[in-house]
Protein backbone atom coordinates (compact mmCIF):
# COMPACT_ATOMS: atom_id res chain seq x y z
CA UNK A 1 0.00 0.00 0.00
CA UNK A 2 1.23 3.47 -0.85
CA UNK A 3 2.52 5.25 2.26
CA UNK A 4 0.52 8.33 3.26
CA UNK A 5 2.73 10.97 4.84
CA UNK A 6 1.70 14.00 6.84
CA UNK A 7 3.35 16.21 4.22
CA UNK A 8 1.24 14.76 1.38
CA UNK A 9 -1.94 14.81 3.46
CA UNK A 10 -1.49 18.45 4.41
CA UNK A 11 -0.47 19.54 0.91
CA UNK A 12 -3.69 18.03 -0.44
CA UNK A 13 -5.72 20.03 2.10
CA UNK A 14 -4.69 23.30 0.42
CA UNK A 15 -7.79 23.73 -1.80
CA UNK A 16 -10.11 23.44 1.21
CA UNK A 17 -7.87 25.78 3.25
CA UNK A 18 -7.93 28.49 0.59
CA UNK A 19 -11.68 28.20 0.00
CA UNK A 20 -12.31 28.49 3.76
CA UNK A 21 -9.85 31.34 4.17
CA UNK A 22 -11.34 33.56 1.46
CA UNK A 23 -14.82 33.33 3.00
CA UNK A 24 -13.79 33.47 6.67
CA UNK A 25 -11.46 36.46 6.29
CA UNK A 26 -13.52 38.64 3.96
CA UNK A 27 -14.49 41.03 6.78
CA UNK A 28 -10.82 41.32 7.86
CA UNK A 29 -9.74 42.02 4.27
CA UNK A 30 -12.32 44.79 3.91
CA UNK A 31 -11.30 46.32 7.27
CA UNK A 32 -7.64 46.17 6.34
CA UNK A 33 -8.29 47.87 2.99
CA UNK A 34 -9.91 50.76 4.85
CA UNK A 35 -7.07 50.94 7.36
CA UNK A 36 -4.45 51.01 4.61
CA UNK A 37 -6.24 53.91 2.93
CA UNK A 38 -6.38 55.82 6.24
CA UNK A 39 -2.72 55.13 7.08
CA UNK A 40 -1.61 56.04 3.54
CA UNK A 41 1.73 54.17 3.76
CA UNK A 42 4.78 55.19 1.78
CA UNK A 43 6.35 51.72 1.83
CA UNK A 44 5.85 48.15 3.01
CA UNK A 45 8.07 46.28 5.46
CA UNK A 46 7.80 42.47 5.66
CA UNK A 47 8.91 40.47 8.71
CA UNK A 48 9.41 36.69 8.45
CA UNK A 49 11.86 33.80 8.63
CA UNK A 50 12.34 30.70 6.46
CA UNK A 51 9.27 29.72 4.45
CA UNK A 52 7.46 32.82 5.73
CA UNK A 53 10.28 35.01 4.43
CA UNK A 54 9.94 33.29 1.05
CA UNK A 55 6.24 34.16 1.06
CA UNK A 56 7.36 37.73 1.70
CA UNK A 57 9.37 37.71 -1.55
CA UNK A 58 6.14 36.82 -3.37
CA UNK A 59 4.49 39.66 -1.46
CA UNK A 60 7.19 42.07 -2.62
CA UNK A 61 6.54 41.41 -6.30
CA UNK A 62 2.77 41.42 -5.73
CA UNK A 63 2.62 44.68 -3.78
CA UNK A 64 5.10 46.54 -5.96
CA UNK A 65 3.40 45.54 -9.23
CA UNK A 66 -0.21 45.88 -8.05
CA UNK A 67 -0.10 48.62 -5.37
CA UNK A 68 2.94 50.63 -6.47
CA UNK A 69 4.52 50.65 -2.99
CA UNK A 70 8.21 49.81 -2.47
CA UNK A 71 8.75 46.74 -0.29
CA UNK A 72 11.65 45.97 2.06
CA UNK A 73 12.44 42.73 3.87
CA UNK A 74 13.15 42.97 7.59
CA UNK A 75 16.37 41.85 9.28
CA UNK A 76 14.88 40.91 12.68
CA UNK A 77 18.32 40.82 14.36
CA UNK A 78 18.56 44.62 13.95
CA UNK A 79 16.11 44.92 16.83
CA UNK A 80 16.30 41.61 18.71
CA UNK A 81 20.12 41.39 18.80
CA UNK A 82 21.35 44.95 18.18
CA UNK A 83 18.49 46.69 19.97
CA UNK A 84 17.91 49.24 17.22
CA UNK A 85 14.61 50.81 16.24
CA UNK A 86 13.66 51.90 12.73
CA UNK A 87 11.62 54.84 11.47
CA UNK A 88 8.50 52.98 10.37
CA UNK A 89 5.79 55.58 11.00
CA UNK A 90 4.84 55.67 7.31
CA UNK A 91 5.13 51.90 6.87
CA UNK A 92 2.62 49.16 6.28
CA UNK A 93 4.14 46.15 8.06
CA UNK A 94 3.27 42.54 7.29
CA UNK A 95 4.37 39.96 9.84
CA UNK A 96 4.27 36.45 8.40
CA UNK A 97 4.58 33.33 10.56
CA UNK A 98 3.12 29.86 10.94
CA UNK A 99 3.38 29.79 14.74
CA UNK A 100 3.86 33.49 15.52
CA UNK A 101 6.05 32.59 18.50
CA UNK A 102 9.66 33.23 17.54
CA UNK A 103 11.08 35.86 19.94
CA UNK A 104 12.86 37.84 17.21
CA UNK A 105 9.69 38.09 15.10
CA UNK A 106 7.68 39.22 18.13
CA UNK A 107 10.33 41.79 19.12
CA UNK A 108 10.50 43.21 15.58
CA UNK A 109 6.71 43.53 15.48
CA UNK A 110 6.60 45.29 18.86
CA UNK A 111 9.25 47.74 17.64
CA UNK A 112 7.30 48.45 14.44
CA UNK A 113 4.12 49.07 16.44
CA UNK A 114 5.93 51.46 18.81
CA UNK A 115 7.31 53.36 15.84
CA UNK A 116 3.81 54.01 14.46
CA UNK A 117 3.57 51.45 11.64
CA UNK A 118 0.28 49.86 10.61
CA UNK A 119 1.01 46.24 11.59
CA UNK A 120 -0.73 43.30 9.95
CA UNK A 121 -0.09 39.75 11.18
CA UNK A 122 -0.59 36.82 8.80
CA UNK A 123 -0.35 33.90 11.23
CA UNK A 124 -1.71 30.36 11.28
CA UNK A 125 -1.76 29.83 15.08
CA UNK A 126 -4.57 32.04 16.36
CA UNK A 127 -3.23 31.79 19.93
CA UNK A 128 -0.02 33.56 18.88
CA UNK A 129 1.08 36.58 20.97
CA UNK A 130 1.09 38.54 17.70
CA UNK A 131 -2.71 38.62 17.84
CA UNK A 132 -2.49 41.11 20.71
CA UNK A 133 0.31 43.17 19.14
CA UNK A 134 -0.76 43.69 15.53
CA UNK A 135 -3.36 46.26 14.47
CA UNK A 136 -4.99 43.71 12.16
CA UNK A 137 -4.73 39.94 12.62
CA UNK A 138 -5.39 37.80 9.53
CA UNK A 139 -5.60 34.07 10.38
CA UNK A 140 -4.21 31.83 7.65
CA UNK A 141 -6.97 29.28 8.38
CA UNK A 142 -4.67 26.36 7.46
CA UNK A 143 -5.53 24.36 10.56
CA UNK A 144 -2.92 22.33 12.43
CA UNK A 145 0.21 21.77 10.34
CA UNK A 146 2.10 18.82 11.81
CA UNK A 147 4.55 18.04 9.01
CA UNK A 148 7.93 19.70 9.52
CA UNK A 149 8.02 20.82 5.88
CA UNK A 150 5.43 23.59 5.57
CA UNK A 151 3.07 23.29 2.61
CA UNK A 152 -0.50 24.45 3.17
CA UNK A 153 0.52 27.32 5.48
CA UNK A 154 2.84 28.72 2.78
CA UNK A 155 0.09 28.43 0.18
CA UNK A 156 -2.39 30.02 2.58
CA UNK A 157 0.00 32.95 3.05
CA UNK A 158 0.23 33.52 -0.70
CA UNK A 159 -3.55 33.36 -1.07
CA UNK A 160 -4.02 35.78 1.85
CA UNK A 161 -1.59 38.27 0.30
CA UNK A 162 -3.38 37.92 -3.04
CA UNK A 163 -6.76 38.47 -1.39
CA UNK A 164 -5.58 41.55 0.51
CA UNK A 165 -4.16 43.13 -2.63
CA UNK A 166 -7.13 42.13 -4.82
CA UNK A 167 -9.66 43.66 -2.44
CA UNK A 168 -7.60 46.79 -1.74
CA UNK A 169 -7.10 47.47 -5.47
CA UNK A 170 -10.64 46.28 -6.39
CA UNK A 171 -9.17 43.90 -8.97
CA UNK A 172 -12.28 41.99 -10.06
CA UNK A 173 -10.36 39.62 -12.36
CA UNK A 174 -8.06 38.57 -9.53
CA UNK A 175 -10.95 38.20 -7.09
CA UNK A 176 -12.69 35.89 -9.57
CA UNK A 177 -9.48 33.89 -10.03
CA UNK A 178 -9.17 33.50 -6.26
CA UNK A 179 -12.73 32.19 -6.03
CA UNK A 180 -11.90 29.64 -8.73
CA UNK A 181 -8.49 28.79 -7.28
CA UNK A 182 -9.57 25.81 -5.08
CA UNK A 183 -11.04 24.01 -8.10
CA UNK A 184 -7.86 24.72 -10.10
CA UNK A 185 -5.74 23.30 -7.29
CA UNK A 186 -7.86 20.14 -7.14
CA UNK A 187 -7.28 19.65 -10.87
CA UNK A 188 -3.51 20.00 -10.31
CA UNK A 189 -3.61 17.48 -7.46
CA UNK A 190 -5.29 15.00 -9.78
CA UNK A 191 -2.80 15.63 -12.61
CA UNK A 192 0.30 13.45 -13.30
CA UNK A 193 3.62 14.20 -11.56
CA UNK A 194 6.10 16.53 -13.27
CA UNK A 195 9.29 16.06 -11.22
CA UNK A 196 10.30 12.46 -10.50
CA UNK A 197 12.66 10.51 -8.25
CA UNK A 198 14.45 9.31 -11.39
CA UNK A 199 15.31 12.91 -12.28
CA UNK A 200 16.35 13.85 -8.74
CA UNK A 201 18.31 10.69 -7.82
CA UNK A 202 21.57 11.72 -9.58
CA UNK A 203 21.51 15.28 -8.21
CA UNK A 204 23.76 16.37 -5.36
CA UNK A 205 23.08 20.01 -6.20
CA UNK A 206 20.98 22.10 -8.55
CA UNK A 207 19.98 25.65 -9.37
CA UNK A 208 16.33 26.75 -9.38
CA UNK A 209 15.71 29.56 -11.88
CA UNK A 210 12.66 31.82 -12.16
CA UNK A 211 11.94 35.41 -13.01
CA UNK A 212 9.90 37.82 -10.84
CA UNK A 213 7.02 35.73 -9.41
CA UNK A 214 8.78 32.60 -10.67
CA UNK A 215 11.87 33.61 -8.70
CA UNK A 216 9.71 34.29 -5.64
CA UNK A 217 8.51 30.68 -5.48
CA UNK A 218 11.96 29.39 -6.55
CA UNK A 219 13.17 30.31 -3.06
CA UNK A 220 10.62 27.97 -1.49
CA UNK A 221 11.27 25.24 -4.07
CA UNK A 222 15.00 25.31 -3.30
CA UNK A 223 14.34 25.17 0.44
CA UNK A 224 12.08 22.13 0.09
CA UNK A 225 14.65 20.34 -2.10
CA UNK A 226 17.16 20.82 0.73
CA UNK A 227 14.73 19.90 3.52
CA UNK A 228 12.97 16.93 1.96
CA UNK A 229 15.51 15.41 -0.46
CA UNK A 230 18.86 16.63 0.87
CA UNK A 231 19.77 18.29 -2.45
CA UNK A 232 21.90 21.42 -2.26
CA UNK A 233 19.57 23.69 -4.23
CA UNK A 234 20.00 27.42 -4.68
CA UNK A 235 17.45 29.83 -6.17
CA UNK A 236 18.35 32.68 -8.51
CA UNK A 237 16.51 35.13 -10.66
CA UNK A 238 17.20 33.91 -14.20
CA UNK A 239 18.39 37.45 -15.01
CA UNK A 240 20.72 37.56 -12.00
CA UNK A 241 22.10 34.10 -12.80
CA UNK A 242 23.78 35.48 -15.92
CA UNK A 243 25.70 38.00 -13.78
CA UNK A 244 28.32 35.60 -12.43
CA UNK A 245 26.59 32.50 -11.04
CA UNK A 246 26.28 31.04 -14.56
CA UNK A 247 29.90 29.92 -14.11
CA UNK A 248 28.45 27.16 -11.90
CA UNK A 249 27.52 25.38 -15.12
CA UNK A 250 31.20 24.48 -15.43
CA UNK A 251 30.54 22.08 -12.54
CA UNK A 252 27.69 20.26 -14.30
CA UNK A 253 24.89 21.80 -12.24
CA UNK A 254 21.31 20.92 -13.21
CA UNK A 255 18.69 23.64 -13.68
CA UNK A 256 15.08 23.52 -12.45
CA UNK A 257 13.01 25.84 -14.65
CA UNK A 258 10.18 27.75 -12.92
CA UNK A 259 8.29 29.39 -15.77
CA UNK A 260 5.36 31.75 -15.22
CA UNK A 261 3.39 32.81 -18.30
CA UNK A 262 3.33 36.56 -17.60
CA UNK A 263 5.22 39.69 -18.67
CA UNK A 264 8.51 38.07 -17.60
CA UNK A 265 8.01 34.95 -19.72
CA UNK A 266 9.92 35.85 -22.90
CA UNK A 267 12.88 37.24 -20.93
CA UNK A 268 13.04 34.21 -18.67
CA UNK A 269 12.83 31.68 -21.50
CA UNK A 270 15.58 33.50 -23.41
CA UNK A 271 17.81 33.00 -20.37
CA UNK A 272 16.80 29.35 -20.07
CA UNK A 273 17.72 28.90 -23.74
CA UNK A 274 21.13 30.40 -22.95
CA UNK A 275 21.87 27.96 -20.12
CA UNK A 276 20.75 25.09 -22.35
CA UNK A 277 23.08 26.37 -25.07
CA UNK A 278 25.88 26.18 -22.54
CA UNK A 279 25.11 22.53 -21.89
CA UNK A 280 22.95 22.60 -18.75
CA UNK A 281 20.38 19.88 -18.09
CA UNK A 282 17.04 21.67 -17.59
CA UNK A 283 14.10 20.18 -15.69
CA UNK A 284 10.83 22.10 -16.23
CA UNK A 285 8.19 22.30 -13.54
CA UNK A 286 4.49 22.63 -14.27
CA UNK A 287 3.92 25.09 -17.12
CA UNK A 288 0.84 27.29 -16.77
CA UNK A 289 -0.85 28.67 -19.85
CA UNK A 290 -2.21 32.08 -20.74
CA UNK A 291 -5.66 30.83 -19.69
CA UNK A 292 -4.56 30.96 -16.04
CA UNK A 293 -4.45 34.30 -14.24
CA UNK A 294 -0.69 34.95 -13.96
CA UNK A 295 -0.91 35.82 -10.26
CA UNK A 296 -2.54 32.45 -9.54
CA UNK A 297 -0.06 30.42 -11.60
CA UNK A 298 2.67 30.30 -8.89
CA UNK A 299 0.27 28.56 -6.50
CA UNK A 300 -0.56 25.90 -9.07
CA UNK A 301 3.14 25.24 -9.64
CA UNK A 302 3.75 24.95 -5.89
CA UNK A 303 0.82 22.59 -5.40
CA UNK A 304 2.21 20.12 -7.95
CA UNK A 305 5.78 20.56 -6.72
CA UNK A 306 4.94 19.79 -3.08
CA UNK A 307 3.33 16.48 -4.07
CA UNK A 308 6.15 15.61 -6.47
CA UNK A 309 8.97 16.30 -4.01
CA UNK A 310 7.18 14.31 -1.29
CA UNK A 311 6.74 11.33 -3.63
CA UNK A 312 10.32 11.54 -4.86
CA UNK A 313 11.67 11.61 -1.31
CA UNK A 314 9.80 8.42 -0.41
CA UNK A 315 10.96 6.68 -3.58
CA UNK A 316 14.54 7.67 -2.74
CA UNK A 317 14.21 6.06 0.71
CA UNK A 318 13.79 9.30 2.69
CA UNK A 319 11.10 10.26 5.17
CA UNK A 320 9.63 13.65 4.18
CA UNK A 321 7.95 13.91 7.58
CA UNK A 322 11.24 13.73 9.44
CA UNK A 323 13.94 15.82 7.72
CA UNK A 324 17.32 15.47 9.42
CA UNK A 325 17.97 18.07 12.11
CA UNK A 326 14.72 20.00 11.67
CA UNK A 327 11.75 20.66 13.95
CA UNK A 328 8.38 22.26 13.29
CA UNK A 329 8.64 25.41 15.40
CA UNK A 330 11.99 27.19 15.31
CA UNK A 331 12.48 29.98 17.83
CA UNK A 332 15.36 32.38 17.20
CA UNK A 333 16.44 35.47 19.11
Amino acid sequence: MKEVTKMATEAKQTPLVIARQFVSNRKEYDTLAQNIKLHDPEFVYIIGRGTSDHAGVFGKYLIETEMGLPVASAAPSVNSVYGKSLRLKRALVFVISQSGRSPDIIAQTEMAKREGALCVALVNDETSPLKDIADVFIPLCAGPEIAVAATKSYMATLSALLSIVAIYTKNSALISALIELPASLIAIIESPPILSAKQLAPLDRCVVLGRAFGYAISREIALKMKEVCGIQAEAFSSAEFLHGPISLLNRDVAIVNVHISDASSDHHMAQIAEVERRGASVYPLLYTSNDIHPLIAPLLIMQRFYLDIEMAARELGMNPDSPTGLKKVTETV
